[in-house]
């Protein structure tokens, strides 16, 4: 399948089935604005919760955070992003777009002008006011990231948690940039959701804990269904480090466009700290009782798009096949995060079959992600949970009100077991356990 055929699929696939949706397409949408519609949510999330399952949940050295999504300048100043957030745009004279002059190679990739204006700096901070009069003394900024709530917590945080470096703080929220040429589809987006960690450490500790994190995370994207021929670490070069790193690791994904970055794992040093440190005049430091000294601690960062990610599960998932002569859509998706891990499905719409439908799914769904489903026929049926990457179809049948067993569909293989309505919850369990790595 060509590149930029798939691609169709899948955008077309996420219109379709409730994945992803324009944003205000009533009245004509609104450019690089998604919706998430009531199955892309549910996977949304389910990226999300496996990220903090793994990043929080699971470990001693971590904990949680939900700072401010307003925030006042002095925190984009002191951190440099007022100065240094930036990216050169350049404008085509002819057809009037706007293009970031690194994207382009001198023509305009619309029209195929190269009538462009000189390069020059813009910020893509989102600038707004708070309260009811505009003036200098009322901006604030919508975030652009969300590292920056974790570092001026450090303080408040190391006191309440009792931890001590190396520790980590994690959260999960919704940062906005405004980029000039936002595109393909989700992969970049003004208003999206991050995923991000910041580990402090000793500063002769950094190197190690950075090479840890990266094979961390990239190992997180092989357990959630990944091949790993579709990933690939890349280490920047020193002269495109940002302007805190003293290294930078990109984990890449194989999109339908070529290799992008799906996060990056960066030893942001001391800056952050330090650079807060002295504009709030707050200390930002670690006193160590064993050693008896004072420092300042380092800090890993490992930062994830959740919107992203959730693209490249999509796409690492779609494939098409042939049963019983026809194409089959199927999403290969990971039960951890398919948004609907078992459809109970009523063989025909009769009352006895449709409640004892109904029980098993109140039965199962405290533990699984159910999905009930009556409408048209029962082949129909299990081809619309392949396209939307159901691990497992339930069929309730007259032999379930007389023997109470129910046939076991798996969405791969295709094939069929009958099992005890008792026995359900140990016997979904091995069929998902076939995912795991």
């Amino acid at each position: 399948m060509a590149n930029a055929e798939l691609m169709e699929k899948i955008v077309s696939l996420c219109k379709r089935r409730g994945f992803i949706y324009p944003s205000a397409e009533i009245y004509g949408g609104f450019r690089s604005t998604y919706d998430y519609g009531p199955l892309g949510v549910a996977m949304l999330r389910n990226v999300k919760n496996q990220w903090w399952h793994a990043m929080v949940e699971r470990r001693r050295d971590v904990v949680g955070l939900d700072a401010s999504i307003l925030s006042t300048p002095k925190i984009w100043e002191a951190s440099g992003h007022l100065a240094n957030f930036t990216d050169p745009l350049v404008d085509c004279r002819k057809c009037k777009e706007r293009w970031r002059a690194d994207h382009i190679d001198g023509v305009c990739p619309n029209c195929g002008s190269s009538d462009l204006t000189p390069s020059r700096e813009f910020n893509m901070m989102f600038k707004t006011h708070a309260g009811p009069v505009e003036s200098d003394g009322s901006v604030a900024y919508l975030r652009p990231e969300t590292a920056q709530g974790m570092f001026i917590n450090f303080a408040n945080v190391l006191t309440t948690s009792r931890k001590r470096p190396p520790f980590g703080i994690a959260q999960v929220g919704k940062s906005f940039r405004n980029e000039i040429t936002p595109g393909n589809f989700v992969f970049r987006t003004r208003e999206f959701e991050q995923m991000e960690m910041e580990f402090f450490v000793p500063p002769n500790e950094a190197q190690t804990w950075f090479e840890y994190w990266y094979q961390e995370r990239f190992a997180w994207y092989q357990e959630n269904g990944i091949p790993s021929e579709m990933l690939r670490l890349r280490h920047h070069e020193k002269e495109e480090l940002s302007h805190y790193s003293a290294g930078t690791v990109d984990i890449e994904f194989d999109f339908p466009w070529g290799w992008g970055e799906l996060e990056g794992i960066a030893n942001r040093t001391d800056f952050d700290l330090k650079s807060h440190q002295s504009a709030s005049g707050e200390k930002l430091e670690y006193f160590d009782q064993v050693t008896n000294s004072r420092y300042t601690p380092y800090v890993i960062e490992p930062a994830a798009g959740a919107t992203r990610a959730m693209m490249a599960f999509l796409i690492a998932s779609y494939r098409e096949d042939e049963v019983e002569g026809e194409v089959r859509v199927v999403l290969g998706l990971h039960p951890k995060i398919a948004p609907i891990q078992v459809a109970i499905l009523p063989l025909m719409r009769k009352a006895p079959l449709m409640e004892k439908a109904g029980s098993i799914f109140s039965a199962l769904s405290d533990r699984f992600l159910c999905d009930y489903d009556d409408t048209q026929s029962i082949g129909k049926r299990y081809r619309r949970q392949d396209e939307v990457g159901t691990p497992v179809c339930l069929t309730v049948d007259f032999d379930s009100l007389e023997d109470d067993t129910v046939t076991l569909r798996d969405r791969d293989s295709t094939s069929q077991i009958r099992a005890k309505v008792s026995d359900l919850p140990s016997e979904i369990d091995k069929l998902f356990s076939a995912f795991e790595r």
